[in-house]
């Protein structure tokens, strides 16, 4: 029995970037998270926000969601590409 070798067109961009080096931010659209302690985080590349409040904020990424939880929580700017969270952030997950 043969196996199925077809890829999605997902996969297949991943393989390509990957295999030529590129940026993966850059050509797939990938959130960058970059946390400096535990009092601020500089996010590229979001589509939206989902959920803000004092304790939890919510970013959609291209293939995910980014929750951002902690205290007093709040975003000092954002535009159409990046943003800036500050705050006490206790905790950073995908989902």
């Amino acid at each position: 029995m043969r196996k199925n070798a077809k890829l999605s067109l997902s996969k297949q961009k991943e393989i390509i970037v990957e295999s030529l080096k590129l940026p993966k931010d850059t050509m797939l659209g990938a959130s960058i998270v970059s946390v400096t302690g535990n009092s601020e985080a500089f996010i590229e590349n979001y589509k939206g926000i989902l959920e803000y409040s004092k304790d939890s904020i919510v970013l959609q990424g291209k293939s995910c969601r980014i929750c951002f939880q902690g205290r007093q929580l709040s975003i000092d700017y954002y535009t159409n590409e990046d943003m800036k969270i500050s705050g006490v952030i206790e905790c950073v997950r995908y989902i």
